[in-house]
């Protein structure tokens, strides 16, 4: 006898043998999507690095040994060039620009800090975003209009200097303390700009355990705050001697000649204004100030991520 299935019985077999043959459609079975690697996305950035930044170094480097013959032969490749840079007055304006960017950058260091911690510290929250925006305006405010405000103000027919009878006193912005004056205009708002995250990553909680042991503000200064805060401190300071020590318009069109720096002594060999042919000399000057500047930072990398440590 053959049985014959019929009702569900039947209809759950069909489905069973039509589940058989038919495959698994799920989403192992579709096609997966190619990802494209994030770092394409930086490319058109590299690509303008190596452009911008890549191709100058080149030809700084290029330049900086290569030796013409006086003769007018072909040039070589020598370190006469760097050799010349280190000597005579051209060693003199890179020590007097290291003079320079040094001071001024400890002078702003010192003042930015208080005044950084008095934004911190204040209640008034219209007056912190007002200085440090007015920070940011100002820490970018340079080159050629800066020297004319100083010029106006306190050179040698300035208001003040007449009103205040400062000639009278030996008074002089053409020197080197008058451009120390100037560089700080733009260095204690960048310092201000610098240090405010490290002192807003002070906890208050140090400083009540601190009051709680007996100790005083000065000894809380002493003996926490100032060591956390001395890897930023450090790297602050990097920070403005780089930015002082790159810094052309400003004592260009201020004093001139009359302070020694590297940046006008770059100016005048590639102008020919004092010796002409001086252009790989000057190429090699920049090379000197590309290698104080990769020590600067080498420096400021390591301070930063000690301090970020702590601060975080």
């Amino acid at each position: 006898m053959t049985s014959t299935l019929t009702g569900p019985a039947a209809s759950r077999t069909t489905s069973g043998k039509r589940r058989a043959r038919t495959p698994h459609a799920g989403p192992a079975a579709r096609p997966r999507r190619r990802r494209v690697p994030a770092w394409l996305a930086a490319v058109p950035l590299l690509a303008f690095t190596a452009i911008a930044f890549g191709v100058p170094a080149i030809a700084m480097l290029g330049g900086a040994f290569t030796v013409d013959d006086p003769a007018g032969g072909p040039a070589s490749y020598g370190t006469e060039n760097l050799a010349t840079s280190l000597q005579g007055a051209y060693l003199t304006a890179l020590l007097g620009s290291v003079k320079l960017s040094g001071t001024a950058a400890v002078l702003a260091t010192l003042l930015g800090l208080p005044l950084a911690q008095a934004v911190v510290t204040s209640r008034s929250r219209a007056l912190r975003e007002a200085v440090l925006t007015a920070s940011g305006v100002l820490a970018n405010f340079g080159g050629v209009p800066l020297a004319f405000a100083f010029v106006a103000t306190l050179g040698n027919a300035g208001v003040l200097t007449r009103q205040l009878g400062l000639a009278d006193k030996g008074w002089s912005l053409y020197s080197f303390w008058g451009l120390v004056l100037v560089y700080l205009y733009f260095l204690i708002p960048l310092m201000v700009l610098t240090i405010t995250p490290a002192l807003d990553g002070l906890r208050g909680q140090w400083r009540e355990a601190a009051r709680s042991n007996g100790a005083t503000t000065a000894q809380y200064w002493r003996h926490v705050a100032l060591p956390v805060l001395l890897p930023s401190l450090l790297g602050g300071f990097v920070l403005l001697f780089g930015s002082a020590f790159a810094a052309y318009a400003t004592a260009a069109a201020m004093v001139g000649s009359a302070v020694p720096l590297v940046t006008l002594q770059i100016s005048d060999a590639l102008s020919g204004n004092v010796l002409v042919g001086q252009e790989n000399v000057a190429l090699a000057l920049s090379l000197d100030m590309v290698v104080v500047a990769g020590l600067v930072m080498a420096v400021y990398l390591p301070l930063q991520r000690r301090s970020s440590r702590w601060l975080a």
